[in-house]
Parts: structure tokens; sequence; C-alpha cells
């Protein structure tokens, strides 16, 4: 088995499929995976090469085998499946046969079409097919969301035993197209249990060397690499790529010395690349992966290490003892459950506590809506708080990230319950000093039910580093005597366990004056006995100041920098010392746009135009709203989920003014056409639809080609719309020729159009080359060239 291999040498995986098929008359259009029946001893030839310069693991021809890529084909999954898995074990012999698991091509919800579930059961028939055909292993690669990659992960865990390797492909500015830097992968996929995680594609080797680095630091299973043979070239109407098989075999083996133990090539790749790569491995010693210690938490951009300090946890989208939080659940009023996330990420919080337990409402249904609104929204890690299983099982499963459980507690009942859900997807965990007796009185038999919490969880196999223990409050009011057993049980298990803590703070003042300084007293007590991440308030100044002031002494705010900062904030805003009830906030429709507030839009969109001209709504508040969000993507300080929301956010208010102006007979807003088409041969369209959303959210009218468009069809819609703009995308290597092409036939019938290209594979070079106007490297970019030009 494979797994004996794993963590005790180095392995060698195969190179490229599609440049090794590209050489042997692979046309442009054609799906490499149908080869596996219709000419089957061309892959089988291309696995021996491999075979022979040295690998000891074949990706079987399987990468693009989903439904929703090979539906207008003749085969079915299973056979393209079960071919290419038996052609790959002829050519490997004793050596490994892996299930090659590409992306499905399109974007999950709430960004794209694809829903979570329908991506897992795609994925879910990919894997029976290869467990059946006798795979040895299952490579989930090449993915750019997170997402996607846990439902594929899901699919093979649940349906399979196999091992399970996973790589994702990382743009230069060191994030994935949704935003999934290289810890958070780290964090997320080790916690849902694969064997092996890392990077392939995109980049060459040189230049994936600095997240290489961020994943070996964080990583406690072995890591992967297999990057491109540096950038393609178009040479005679053929992509090439700059980097040689003897400089990837160097770059390479300095990876290896970094202490990568799982290599290959991707794009551009061959039998030499391998080769040179085998010869070099003989002179690295093998680097062991170390178990990591350390306790994260993640939303799918966003990775929060509760070892680095304090971290807060907002306690306020809950319930109990909130009126107008009740009401809100009651009418599904989201917006305001919106508004409480957004301002407690404002005012601090590390981390959000999720809870919508109320007992006339579908709890299950309404948590699942919640943790997805809520994530697209804020980027802070969630904590899953219910007292339902059910509930706590379908929010984590949904959940893009690693979450908190809230909570477990030392019940055995509870325990066998929670517990498994927590191994199997990999969360953090709340355990309360609580079991059948109740909560005890002294510190000592806390310890002793924080004891056996943590025993039983690593019989489930749950580290201690996922467990934070609550040794929970009472109220100072009617069990004085218990304020200090909470936080001497704070110091002995910290002690004897070094696990990470929390506590429910405000509950130390209920029925008593002056709440807030009892609590802020009591939290820095606390604090002093190795409280972590306590459960407060973010919106109480006097909590708030309290642990700033706290950071200070304990020496966590280095030079008192964020101290100073929030001190002058503090006077030049002369905020006084009240807590209240959330009031929703009036927020401008600017403002509804840069939060991606999809429902408020209709609402505001509908009052201004009570008193306002449609165009001066679009110019000076809808256009303003995405330029700043756009800036701040350029910026790096959100991502492509988040500029997809306001795009989707701003539809909704264009959406109620065209009605507006057609009820008027006015002309529709429309700031000029642009066609948008992916070229002959390629069947991605991801970028393509990104580049649509956010075109006719500033207004342009897109008129949309599809994907595998043939060259004369781009010509006959130009001529057809008087196009003065037309964008073509092409994600893979083999059809950026065709792309060529296109553009070829648009110069020869000597049209008045600009052409503007974009793909993962494509840089300003290229796009120079093959004869294009312009290039953009992504969607936000070519809003800006279409804004210049048209």
């Amino acid at each position: 088995m494979i797994k004996n291999l794993l963590g005790k040498e180095f392995l060698v995986f195969d190179g490229a499929m599609g440049t090794m098929l590209q050489s042997r008359g692979l046309g442009i259009g054609e799906m490499p995976e149908l080869y596996n029946i219709e000419n089957r001893e061309v892959i089988l030839e291309i696995h021996k090469k491999y075979i022979e310069a040295g690998a000891d693991i074949i990706s079987a021809n399987t990468f693009g085998a989903n439904d929703l890529k090979i539906k207008n084909t003749k085969y079915t999954v299973e056979e393209i499946i079960k071919a290419g898995v038996e052609i790959a074990r002829e050519a490997a012999g004793e050596k490994y046969v892996a299930l090659d698991i590409g992306s499905t091509g399109k974007l999950l919800q709430p960004y794209g079409e694809l829903s979570f579930e329908d991506a897992y059961d795609l994925f879910k028939t990919q894997i029976i097919a290869g467990k059946e055909a006798g795979c040895d292993l299952i490579l989930i690669e090449t993915m750019t969301d997170i997402y996607e990659a846990k439902a594929a992960i899901l699919a093979a865990k649940e349906n399979s035993d196999l091992p399970v390797f996973c790589t994702m492909t990382f743009e230069e500015n060191g994030r994935t197209l949704t935003g999934t830097d290289p810890l958070t992968m780290v964090v997320i996929l080790e916690s849902l249990g694969v064997d092996a995680i890392g990077i392939n594609c995109s980049l060459g080797p040189k230049e994936i060397a600095p997240f290489v680095k961020t994943i070996l630091e964080y990583a406690s299973v072995p890591v992967m690499v297999q990057p491109n043979a540096g950038l393609p070239k178009i040479v005679e109407n053929i992509a090439s790529y700059d980097v040689m098989p003897e400089e990837f075999a160097l770059e390479m083996k300095k990876v290896a010395e970094m202490g990568v133990a799982i290599l290959g090539g991707c794009c551009g790749t061959n039998e030499n690349y391998i080769l040179e790569l085998k010869k070099v491995l003989k002179e690295v010693k093998y680097k062991k992966t170390n178990p990591k210690n350390f306790t994260a938490v993640s939303s799918n951009s966003k990775t929060v290490i509760l070892d680095e300090g304090i971290k807060l946890i907002g306690e306020r989208i809950n319930p109990t003892g909130k009126k107008r939080f009740k009401e809100a659940l009651r009418n599904k009023d989201i917006g305001y459950i919106l508004d409480e996330a957004m301002a407690q990420r404002d005012m601090g919080a590390d981390i959000l506590d999720v809870n919508v337990g109320l007992p006339e409402i579908d709890e299950k249904a309404t948590m699942i809506e919640c943790i997805k609104e809520i994530s697209v929204v804020v980027n802070n890690p969630l904590q899953i708080d219910s007292s339902d299983k059910n509930v706590i099982e379908a929010a984590v499963r949904i959940y893009n990230g690693k979450p908190i459980i809230n909570s477990v507690n030392g019940k055995d009942e509870v325990m066998e319950e929670i517990f498994p859900i927590v191994k199997k997807y990999g969360t953090a965990v709340i355990g309360l000093t609580l079991d059948e007796r109740g909560i005890p009185e002294t510190a000592e038999e806390r310890v002793e039910i924080a004891e056996k919490i943590i025993n039983k969880a690593k019989e489930y196999g749950i580290e201690r580093k996922n467990i934070i223990i609550d040794c929970l409050v009472l109220t100072a009011s009617a069990q004085q005597n218990q304020v200090m057993e909470t936080l001497k049980a704070i110091r002995l298990i910290k002690e004897k366990f070094n696990v990470k803590t929390t506590l429910g703070v405000s509950n130390i003042s209920f029925g008593l004056p002056e709440r807030e300084l009892l609590n802020k007293t009591f939290l820095t007590m606390a604090f002093t006995m190795g409280l972590d991440a306590p459960i407060i308030n973010p919106k109480s100044e006097e909590i708030m100041s309290t642990i700033k002031a706290y950071k200070v002494l304990n020496n966590e705010d280095k030079d008192s920098k964020d101290y100073i900062l929030y001190a002058s904030k503090k006077n030049e805003e002369k905020n006084e010392n009240i807590i209240k009830e959330v009031v929703k906030p009036k927020h401008s429709l600017k403002e509804i746009v840069i939060k991606g507030l999809k429902e408020e839009a209709f609402k505001a969109t509908k009052e201004l135009l009570i008193t306002e001209n449609s165009m001066d709504i679009i110019n000076k508040q809808l256009i303003p709203a995405l330029d700043h969000v756009g800036e701040e993507f350029d910026k790096g300080t959100l991502f492509l989920p988040s500029l997809i929301q306001s795009a989707e956010t701003v539809k909704v208010a264009f959406n109620i003014i065209k009605e507006e102006l057609e009820a008027k007979g006015e002309e529709k807003v429309n700031k000029g056409k642009v066609v948008l088409a992916t070229v002959k041969g390629d069947i991605h369209d991801i970028g393509k639809n990104i580049v649509k959303v956010l075109l006719e959210n500033y207004g342009f009218e897109v008129i949309d080609l599809g994907k595998d468009v043939p060259p004369q069809k781009i010509v006959d819609a130009i001529k057809e719309h008087s196009i003065k703009l037309v964008g073509l995308s092409a994600l893979m290597t083999t059809t950026v020729v065709s792309m060529q092409k296109t553009i070829k036939l648009i110069r020869e019938n000597n049209l008045p159009c600009k052409v503007l290209v974009g793909g993962a594979v494509l840089n300003q070079e290229y796009a120079d080359m093959i004869g294009a106007d312009y290039y953009a490297k992504d969607a936000r970019e070519t809003v800006k060239i279409a804004q210049q030009l048209l």
C-alpha cells in the first residue's frame, strides 16, 4: 500500500498528459480522456514512458472525466474512468495508479450555478468508478476553489477508503482564484483528513517556492508539488514552455531540500523532466514532515491561530436575551443578522459564534442560510452553536472553512453524538466542564471532566490541539463562591493539558448592577489564569478597552501600537460607554453594494427612485461602489467572492432601475456592447462568466456566445452587433492556438473591433504574440479596459 511509503521516502509522480498528447496529435477541442477508449495505445505508451523515466505514481487519464464535461460524448464517466485506470495499471506494473480528478469547471454557489451537493455528486460518481476500476489512491488536483476541493474530498472519504492527495493552484499573488492563501489551504485540507497536500499547475518551480515554504511551515502531512515547466509561449502555433528539464530538476531539488516529499510535473513537462527529477533526488536526504501543534480555525480566505495571542469570539448572533434578534429570526430578516456579523467584525471580533435556536423556527434551514450568507459578507471563521447534532452536522458540512463546534460536554451520550462529526469534518470543538451531575462545584472536578473529554476525543482520533475547554461561568449574584473556582480550573487545565480555553464572560454579571464593570474585571482575572478565547460582546467599549490594555501589559501588542491607535480613535470619536441592542443601521445604496447586501439593495433602490434620477443613482452610487470594491480587490484586501457579491448586489439595483425606465418608456441603461466567448476547443467558462457578471453590472450589454465557440461564429456576432470590443477566454494551453486563429480571422475581415484576451495560461507577452489588443489579468481589469474604450 502506498500509505506505507508516505512520510518515509520521496515519491515521484509523472508529468503532464496534455503536453504529451499534443505532441502526438491531440486536436483543438478534443477531450484527452476519450483517448482511453478511442486511442488506447497512445495513452499506454505515454504512461510507460513515465514509468521508464522513474515515476512511482501514474495519474490515470481521468482529469476531466465528469458528467458536466463529457455529457455530449457517447461515453459514460464509468466507461472512461474504467478504461483510464486499467491502462495506467497495465503500464504501472508494481508502481501505483492515481485516479486523477480535476475541477468540474464550474463555480460553486453562491458565486456560481453549481450547488455544493451537486458538485459532491459529480465527484462521487468519479470516486466510485475509480475505486471499482482498481486505483491505489485519489489525486484531487488543480483546484482553484477550496469549497470545491472540500466537496471532492468528502466524496472521496465517504465513498472509498483510498488515500487522498489534494493540490491547489495559486496565482502570483499567493491566493487561489477564490482567495484562499497557503496557510488556510493547509488548515482546511488537513482538517478534512487528506494524506498529502500541496500545489500544482499555474506557475513554474521557482515561482511557487515562497508558497511551498509557508505550506511546509504549517503542514503535518507530506507536501507535494507539481509545477509547470515555467510559463507558456507560442512557437510555430504550438504552446511551449521556457524551463528546460535540467533547470526544472534543479529548482525541484531545492524544494525537496526544503522538505517536499512528493514531486512531479504539470503543464509543459514530459518524461525527460521526470528523468532529470529522479536523478537530482538521489542527491537529497529525505526530510520527514513533523506534526505541527497549533490550534487554528478558518474561513475560506482567513485563518485565525489561537496560539498567537488572545482571540475574541463574538457572541451577538444569538437569540438568548435579545428580543430584536428573535424577531429577526421569526421574520427571516437576514439583513439584521448580517449587520450584526459585520458590526462585530468591525469592532474586532476574530471569530463569530452563530446560534439561531428558537423553538418555533426551522433551526436547521435557518442555520444553513445564515452560515452561507454570513460567509459572503465577512471572512471571519465561524463557531457553529447548537444543541441539535443534526443542525451541527448540516452546518459544518456546507461551511466553507474549518469552524468550531459549540459544543460537547462530559456526558457520554453527547460525546458519542458530536465527536464523530468533529472527526469527519475536522472541526475544532468546545468542551464544557459539566456531565450527568451538572456543573461541579470545585475546580478539581471540572479538571476531571476536561480530562474525560480530552481522552474520549482521542479515542475518536481528535487531536488535543482541536479541543477548547470551557470551564463555565456561573453568575456572581447566585453562586458567588464559584467565581474563583472557574478561574482556578482554567489555570489547572492549562497546566495539566496545555489546551486552549474559552469562557462566556458576560454570564458572570447577570442580576447585578454595573454589569460591564464586573465583566471587564472578571475578564482580566481570567486572562491572568490563561484564558485564550473569550466569548464576548465586541460592541462593548469597556470590554474592548480592557482587552486592548491587557494585550499591552501581556506583551502581545508590541510597542503598544494597537493600543495607541485605539486610544487616539476613541478620543476622536468621544464614544459613550453604553451597550445598546442593535438598531438596524440605515445604509446608503453605495454602502449596501460595498457590503454585498442584496436584500437591502431592492428596498434602497426603490426609495431612491422616488427622489433621484436613474442615471444619478447609477453614476453616483452604484458605479462608485463597484469602483471601491474593485480597488480593494486590486490591493488584495478582498477577494473574488466579495467582488462577485457586490456585482450581484448591483444587479438587483439595476433590475429595479431598468423596470422603472421601461415603465416610463425611456431607453434602458447601456454603456456599450461587448461580445464574450471561450474559444473553440475550450470548455471552461468560469473566468468568462465572472467577467460577464462584472461587465453587466457596470452597465455594459454582454453578448455571451458561451464556450467552445468557432472563430466564424465570433466574427458573425461582431458584424451583427457592430461590436467595438470582444473578449476571448482560454484556460488551456492547447486552445490558445484557437484564440490566435480567431484573432487572425477578425483581422482578415477588417472589423473595427478591439480584441481583449484573458485566461489562466495567458500573460501580456503571450497576448502580444497572438495579436491581441489588450490582455486582462482578471475581471476587474476587463472592466477598466471596457470603460476606457467604450
